[in-house]
């Protein structure tokens, strides 16, 4: 063991920051990702409203899908873990802790 490092609290410094710092902002991903719906093609149109820039590609809107029930219940599982972190790290901090 080293004088100058306490190995023990640098390794317990590293793993909360991997935690707090990669951690919960994968998790917001993550929710962000669940809630999104998955595009499906645009149907193609009747005659001659093709945009040139897009290569041929049909001009109309989008359809995005509603995710799925369970998509939906990962997401707000997700996002709730992410509010009570920074709930928790706000309680923490103004109850006076360090």
């Amino acid at each position: 063991m080293s004088e100058f490092i306490e190995w023990g609290a640098l390794g317990q410094v590293v793993v909360a920051g991997l935690i707090i710092g990669a951690g919960i902002p994968a998790l917001f991903a993550l929710g962000l990702r669940l809630l999104a719906g998955t595009t499906t093609q645009p149907q193609r149109a009747a005659s001659g409203t093709r945009r040139a820039a897009d290569g041929g590609v049909p001009a109309g809107p989008v359809a995005i899908a509603r995710p799925t029930p369970a998509r939906l219940v990962g997401a707000i599982a997700c996002m709730g873990v992410v509010v009570g972190a920074i709930a928790f790290g706000l309680v923490f901090l103004v109850s006076g802790g360090h």
